[in-house]
């Protein structure tokens, strides 16, 4: 479809719609002072412009990483303005059905109506329906300046059996999902790292994800994400968005360059253990067991299948304890549970937690359980365990809401 004529339907919607959200919004501050209604229609007609200029620059913007994240912050708004105004708008129609009703039983009994001029809208409902529209805004101003930074560290135990006695105590850190080119504040991500090294783990396990398209967004973080250290070092893996499929390329060759970059660049830049379909052994005296690392494999359909599990376990079969990187948690169910019943625990990050979603307490709930039910925390089946971590980062929405960056910290014992 022509880009013009894309920009004029999805303008001409939203006006529509930003049009009968309005005629609320006057009754419900119909009783206001005048200079607190004119703010109110400056940010209410303000936020339309925001986010028709998300659907006009979105090309231009999406051509660089400066761009990106300027429409990233624009993108953000705009969507917190259609949701709040579809809120506001399910009240609206609740009130005009109301309404609807009260005018048909007033024509079929005229000598009960006190008037011909009609059923006004009720001014109680639009008010709740303004305040509902103002959550959206709240909520994901709050997740941004507040949820996007506020580092969580969540500690487990994992009882493996036949853990060689030389590990028992071991302490593994993971992180995930870091996704580099969506940060906005770099002394914030600072103190993450730090935090990080204050755990004084024994080995650092990195579930991909380190970019979200390009090797490029490396570029002025090598000094910080460098400093992530442990006594065993760190053991990467590729997720999704690290094999660029999701940008535009001149070719296949200048794909196949940024993945090797990006690579390339972990190992040597960062001092990172990038595990491509392979393995290490992690010795203790006479003791040892062995970190596996894949790239990507999603049962999803629109996620790739990249990684290979039989090259990665070649040489493995005297291991006692098999630890398995892994991106995707949809691979545990799909291929790990029924086929490899010697991995003792899978890592793996990908859903982010959406994000969004609420935890207190044992409650623990995110719209993305839908999509994948194992999503967060730790899972067992058959004697075998899946941690899911929350991610480091964030894309697209550039903040946190109700599920916080994780940096997790995991104790092996013996079962």
């Amino acid at each position: 479809m022509n880009r013009l004529l894309l920009f004029a339907i999805l303008s001409g919607a939203l006006l529509l719609f930003d049009i009968y959200a309005y005629q609320g919004l006057k009754v419900a501050m119909s009783n206001f002072p005048a200079t607190l209604q004119r703010i109110l229609k400056i940010v209410f007609w303000g936020l339309t412009v925001m986010t028709l200029l998300s659907f006009l620059l979105y090309e231009p913007l999406s051509s660089n990483d400066k761009g990106r994240k300027i429409l990233m912050i624009i993108a953000t708004i705009g969507v917190a303005n259609i949701l709040g105004k579809f809120f506001f708008a399910l009240f609206l129609l609740l009130d005009d059905a109301l309404r609807l009703v009260k005018l048909v039983w007033k024509k079929m009994n005229p000598s009960l109506a006190e008037s011909d001029a009609g059923v006004s809208r009720n001014e109680f409902l639009a008010s709740i329906g303004a305040v509902s529209a103002a959550l959206p805004l709240l909520t994901m101003g709050w997740g941004v300046l507040s949820g996007a930074h506020d580092y969580t560290v969540r500690r487990r135990k994992l009882k493996i059996k036949d853990l060689p006695a030389s590990f028992e105590g071991y302490k593994i850190l993971q992180i995930s999902d870091i996704h580099l080119g969506s940060f906005w504040n770099k002394n914030a991500v600072i103190k993450g790292i730090n935090l990080i090294n204050e755990q004084e783990a024994d080995a650092v396990f990195f579930t991909g994800d380190l970019v979200n398209n390009r090797a490029n967004e490396l570029d002025g973080w090598v000094e910080v994400f460098s400093k992530i250290k442990s006594k065993d070092g760190v053991f990467s893996v590729l997720g999704n968005h690290d094999y660029g499929d999701y940008v535009p390329w001149e070719n296949v060759q200048e794909k196949r360059d940024n993945l090797q970059s990006l690579i390339h660049r972990q190992r040597t830049e960062l001092g990172w253990d990038v595990l491509i379909n392979e393995n290490r052994r992690i010795v203790r005296g006479n003791d040892s067991i062995c970190v596996i690392g894949i790239e990507n494999w999603g049962a999803k359909g629109r996620f790739p299948k990249y990684g290979d599990m039989e090259k990665a376990l070649i040489g493995t079969e005297k291991e006692p304890v098999k630890l398995l990187l892994s991106h995707d948690p949809s691979h545990w169910k799909e291929e790990v549970l029924p086929k490899y019943k010697d991995i003792s625990v899978m890592f793996s990050g990908h859903t982010h937690g959406m994000q969004f979603g609420i935890e207190v307490g044992s409650v623990k709930w995110s719209p993305v359980k839908y999509f994948y039910p194992e999503w967060a925390d730790l899972y067992q089946q058959d004697g075998q365990q899946l941690y899911v971590n929350r991610g480091f980062g964030y894309i697209g929405y550039p903040g946190r809401f109700g599920i916080l960056p994780e940096i997790t910290v995991l104790t092996l014992t013996n079962a």
